[in-house]
């Protein structure tokens, strides 16, 4: 192809609903794609962490989201063309979606949907649909799929759990009559399975082998039942990709001076992280370096600041509790002025104790598993100045956790913690919702925020842990 833009083979991999099977064919088609000599670069439709860790092993490079509520309609593109150039250029992108097709943000239309993704990359989808006690019924659904959005393309199909050679026969003669091509039948595999728990699949980085063995017999399973050749044609007739690559640097500025030292909170606890993160903060000037709350004793020498992002702290309370020369050394570095911002799992790992066991100690309150799962976008607004926002300006996040924290009353030497909370929003029902804890030093909330879309939180981080980094050297 010629013309501008950038030439990038691409396809979405999506289902009628959560359920059908997407994830393990999306990763099993990364993976298969991979062992054939592709350079994949792996995408997420949402602003989901599991699924990327898993698709990360497939491809062999970092996940991405791709979600225009948290980036901003205006950065999708950009942001796929930069992960398809990082760390080397991809010969094909692969997009899972999230839920059914046109499920997104609710009251809106669809906004943030997998098909409104694909709108906006202008790439085919492949559905994938569980056969499970039906046959030629399928061929409706693909009917009525095909057709909802004229501007959505359903090029492909994969028909998923098929028990037999007359299931498939039946499947295939049903989807035959809507002209949209069958690209693979794969039968029902119940080894092959990804376990869940409260919050969805147990993340890959928690299953290591196991998770390395479960992708590789996925890569198996499409290599012998689905037609790559036809997916990757209809991958390459995806047009080109008519957008300039998203840029950390461009979004951040110039660098801030003194490349401050930030410690990002990671291995099998703190799973949850979003990869343009870490490109911010070192784009803005940090010396990003990771440990592992499970297993370092200390925070890396010279920290003047700390990321806490998401994950299972509620899973490993009791790891994270024994390993109590690294929550001494997170409340020292608060203490002596050092700045953190905490997400979720980072909320709680700050706060007394977790599921009865003890933690950092820094933040009012206990936490433990509650009866439900608290889960959607949110439209927040800062109620005061903190280390990462301006009274008045509004963030998009998204909550995902189920547990629930108990505040406790504040010591006399954490009244400075008594700022206010620094989100607000409103619920479903029309009521307000504060939410968080935070200073100029200290932001922490169970809001998960995509800094791609609000790039200044990450140049304030920076520049206050650079000025922390000084008032430690003075």
């Amino acid at each position: 192809m010629t013309g501008p833009g950038l030439a990038l083979p691409r396809v979405v991999v999506a289902a009628p609903g959560s359920g059908h099977g997407k994830t393990m064919l999306a990763t099993g088609i990364m993976a298969a794609l991979r062992a054939r000599g592709d350079v994949v670069s792996p995408h997420k439709v949402g602003p989901d962490y599991i699924d990327p860790g898993y698709h990360a092993l497939a491809a062999g490079r970092p996940g991405r989201n791709l979600d225009p509520y948290l980036q901003g309609e205006h950065l999708v593109a950009p942001l796929l063309a930069h992960a398809a150039l990082t760390p080397e250029p991809a010969t094909i992108a692969v997009i899972e979606g999230v839920m059914g097709l046109f499920d997104g943000l609710i009251g809106s239309a669809g906004f943030s949907s997998t098909a409104h993704v694909a709108r906006l990359v202008q790439a085919p989808v492949v559905l994938v649909v569980d056969c499970t006690a039906t046959a030629r019924s399928v061929g409706a659904v693909v009917h009525g799929f095909s057709r909802f959005d004229e501007a959505v393309r359903v090029a492909g199909v994969v028909l998923n759990n098929v028990a037999s050679a007359r299931h498939e026969q039946e499947a295939r003669d049903g989807v035959a009559a809507t002209g949209v091509p069958v690209l693979g039948c794969v039968p029902r595999r119940p080894d092959v399975v990804v376990p869940s728990r409260h919050l969805g699949l147990v993340p890959a980085a928690e299953r290591r082998p196991e998770a390395d063995d479960a992708v590789g017999a996925l890569s198996e399973l499409v290599q012998a039942h689905v037609d790559l050749d036809a997916l990757r044609g209809l991958a390459a007739s995806a047009p080109r990709l008519d957008a300039a690559p998203w840029s950390a640097a461009a979004a951040v500025g110039e660098p801030v001076p003194g490349r401050p030292r930030v410690a990002v909170a990671a291995g099998r606890a703190f799973t949850f992280g979003y990869a343009e993160t870490t490109e911010l903060l070192e784009a803005a000037g940090a010396d990003v370096v990771a440990f592992d709350p499970l297993r370092d004793p200390v925070l890396p020498p010279g920290t003047a600041g700390l990321v806490i992002g998401g994950g299972f702290p509620e899973v490993h309370a009791h790891a994270l509790s024994h390993n109590a020369s690294l929550r001494d050394s997170v409340t020292a570095l608060v203490r002596r002025g050092g700045v953190v911002a905490a997400e979720c799992a980072g909320l709680l790992y700050l706060g007394r104790a977790l599921q009865g066991e003890p933690m950092c100690g820094v933040l009012p309150f206990t936490a433990a598993l509650g009866p439900r799962l608290t889960l959607g976008y949110r439209a927040a607004v800062a109620t005061v100045d903190t280390l990462l926002t301006r009274a008045g300006e509004r963030v998009t996040g998204h909550e995902f956790h189920r547990t629930v924290i108990e505040p406790l009353p504040l010591a006399p030497a954490a009244e400075h913690l008594d700022a206010g909370a620094p989100w607000a929003w409103t619920a479903h029902d029309g009521t307000t919702v504060r939410e968080g804890f935070a200073t100029d030093r200290l932001h922490a909330s169970y809001l998960h925020v995509h800094w791609a879309g609000h790039p200044r939180l990450a140049r304030r981080f920076v520049e206050a842990a650079a000025a922390s980094a000084g008032e430690a050297a003075a």
